[in-house]
């Protein structure tokens, strides 16, 4: 930590306490690098944090050597007082469950690999013989079905039991994919597409996965947030790639999470690093090494980096996971599937009870 930056923070006052908020123990981290300061803040859900935000802000960037702030919150709240933010997750949580385990697989914008990074988690777990299914959430722009080649596929069928999933490769897949052409857009306003997502999810006979996969529609609008208010998510995934603007919004993504009380699983560097096919040397094309800083900045596991091959394409293109084959990528999928397992299972622990004696 920077002494310097916890002596100025120290001045602003705890709201709570009356002290200074390093005394009060308001302060998870507070790190200058390469002009960047990084401040966790343990914030209160009855206090108004924006306004001690701004001050953390103001405080930092009164020092020469800071030329930009971010502040991250993490919840604290006393047990058995949730606030109005929990009402809809603690209903899905005492709601039946369709899986063991309900993992989100989010980005903070587009076109960084998400589906592929969704699609590929299952297939590695899958591989080793788990029980996996995916719900496709992105209504407006399903990937799972060209990923596991499920493309002629017209329509799902439904039985006594529910929606029937299609399947690849032992992966149960529900999708909206499955009930539009490929070149015809879906045109929904907000609630309806919040309504579709709840219906698969639901409907569906998933068949009492060990993991269901949701691949979350990018960005951070009303689809993300019913699913993280109204879904008993155990936790979910971040993909990013290394450049700072894919890491700028994985933040916004990590953001939301945190409001909604989700546990953070980790970030996945998407495009780590390009191998080239011809000499196998590795090329930084987007930057490399980004999200395991990034990571380390907001206290969250890194679960691995995920090279760009050729390989990786033709596979995707051909609806074949890369995961189900061998080499780096495959093998890349596998320690971030593990990783990610880890994690859920570290989040899933009980507080630890602690025993007074007299």
């Amino acid at each position: 930590m920077s002494d310097a930056l916890l002596a100025r923070l120290d001045k602003i006052i705890d709201p709570a306490s009356g002290k200074g908020l390093v005394q009060a123990a308001r302060l998870d981290g507070a790190v200058i690098d390469k002009g960047v300061a990084t401040i966790v803040l343990k914030a209160n859900a009855d206090e108004d944090s924006a306004t001690l935000k701004a001050a953390i802000e103001a405080a930092a960037l009164d020092m020469n050597e800071v030329e930009r702030v971010r502040v991250i919150t993490t919840l604290q709240r006393s047990p058995g007082a949730p606030t109005k933010a929990d009402a809809p997750r603690q209903a899905a949580a005492d709601s039946p469950r369709p899986a063991k385990r309900i993992i989100a697989v989010a980005a903070g914008k587009g076109g960084v690999g998400k589906s592929t990074v969704a699609a590929n988690l299952a297939a590695a777990l899958a591989k080793q013989g788990l029980r996996v299914a995916i719900l496709d959430a992105d209504i407006y722009g399903p990937s799972i079905p060209r990923l596991f080649g499920l493309r002629d596929i017209k329509g799902l069928k439904k039985t006594d039991k529910g929606i029937e999933p299609a399947e690849s490769h032992g992966v149960r897949i529900v999708s909206m994919g499955f009930l539009t052409k490929p070149d015809q857009p879906v045109v929904w306003r907000g609630p309806m597409v919040q309504g579709a997502i709840q219906q698969f999810l639901n409907e569906a006979d998933w068949g009492d996965p060990d993991v269901l996969f949701i691949d979350m529609p990018p960005g951070t609008g009303d689809a993300q947030l019913a699913i993280a208010q109204t879904v008993a998510i155990d936790g979910a995934v971040i993909a990013c790639t290394p450049q700072d603007l894919a890491l700028d919004d994985a933040r916004k993504a990590m953001g939301m999470f945190e409001k909604t009380h989700t546990p953070i699983l980790g970030l996945i560097e998407n495009m780590s690093v390009f191998l080239c096919p011809h000499c196998g040397e590795p090329s930084d094309i987007f930057g490399h090494g980004g999200a395991r800083a990034e990571a380390e900045a907001m206290g969250v596991p890194f679960l691995g980096e995920i090279p760009l091959t050729i390989e990786l394409r033709e596979r995707s293109d051909s609806g074949h996971p890369v995961a189900f084959g061998d080499g780096p990528v495959a093998d890349a999928f596998a320690r971030a599937a593990d990783a990610m397992l880890a994690s859920a299972d570290e989040a899933r622990k009980p507080a630890p009870e602690i025993a007074f004696s007299i």
